[in-house]
């Protein structure tokens, strides 16, 4: 089927549906795929804590069902398995006898090669699970041990940081794996968006001359996602989060010349709590995502929808979003 027949085949509720790609919530995860006509599920620890393989696997495929009854589009069905402090899947030890390292760790025991040896392992075991996305490797650059981004890092100069990220995202696709590219426009040396606001008051010049470096080199191996942070990047935009951002979403499209899927970091978060009842939502589609990571899809996916009705957003740029998710999952051989 070509994907501009889908497109036109689907409602105004199917389309923006499929910009969001949702945290699993606690309960009625399977009736809220048709019922919200979700894009995307990402589990975190709790969704995958003390279950078995063959659990975790039943679990993702009644998802996957719900789904192929829907619309027929199936679901990306992320997580965050980036090894060392973030491993939402190995810190379930009825699902790897231990957690995956670090790249930190990984490089330390055995250069490169074991990074993607590292990779390639991390890659069957999610994909087996019915894992399609992971949301990594971490671009953002950072030498500093004090940074609250340190630890997730690669934790060397911009060079060899985007040495790293080219290789790891070559070997996921290789794999069969989605990578996403985080957390653009690069974190540097900000605090924790999960509890307040990170004003970055670095100047552009250190972004070209190293921030994008990692996120350059990934998009050239064919990273298929970039994930965009809630750090106020004040020379791009002194006023708006960097997810919420059209200046932003302009330098990576324009600057980078990046074509793929653009997501948010998680409208959950603490960084953009001040953007209430679905705002947060609004703004992130005007600014030029292609997906939105939130808990709140509940209250968010009305508000678009209230805002295309309004006419604050424009249905023709919900259909390019679409269009770019659709592409993304035939390519990846899942629509027919």
């Amino acid at each position: 089927m070509e994907v501009e027949d889908l497109l036109a085949s689907l409602t105004l509720e199917e389309k923006v549906g499929q910009l969001f790609f949702v945290r699993v919530p606690d309960t009625d995860a399977v009736s809220d795929v048709s019922t919200y006509h979700l894009g995307g599920y990402i589990l975190f620890g709790r969704d995958t804590a003390d279950k078995t393989a063959d659990a975790l696997i039943q679990t993702i495929q009644s998802y996957q069902d719900a789904a192929a009854v829907d619309t027929g589009i199936p679901l990306l069905i992320g997580v965050d398995e980036e090894g060392g402090t973030v491993v939402r899947v190995s810190s379930n030890p009825h699902l790897r006898a231990s957690k995956f390292p670090s790249p930190q760790k990984a490089y330390a025991s055995g250069g490169m090669e074991a990074v993607l040896a590292d990779t390639r392992e991390k890659d069957f075991l999610l994909s087996a699970l019915g894992f399609n996305v992971n949301l990594s490797p971490v671009a953002d650059v950072s030498t500093n041990p004090a940074d609250f981004m340190y630890d997730r890092t690669f934790g060397q100069d911009a060079a060899a940081t985007a040495d790293y990220v080219a290789q790891v995202v070559s070997q996921m696709a290789e794999d069969g794996m989605g990578s996403v590219l985080k957390h653009f426009p690069g974190y540097g040396n900000n605090a924790d968006t999960h509890t307040g606001v990170a004003i970055d008051k670095r100047p552009y010049e250190t972004f070209e001359q190293s921030d994008f470096l990692p996120f350059r080199a990934g998009m050239e191996a064919g990273a298929p996602f970039v994930l965009v942070s809630h750090n106020v990047v004040e020379c791009m935009d002194a006023a708006l989060p960097a997810s919420l951002s059209p200046a932003v979403h302009e330098v990576l499209r324009e600057t980078l010349g990046f074509d793929g899927i653009v997501i948010t970091d998680d409208l959950a978060m603490d960084a953009v709590k001040q953007y209430a009842n679905g705002e947060a939502a609004v703004l992130a589609v005007l600014a030029g995502n292609d997906m939105l990571i939130t808990s709140d899809y509940q209250n968010d996916i009305p508000a678009v929808l209230a805002a295309v009705a309004d006419g604050r957003i424009a249905e023709r740029e919900i259909d390019a979003h679409v269009l770019r998710i659709l592409r993304y999952k035939q390519a990846q051989g899942w629509i027919e």
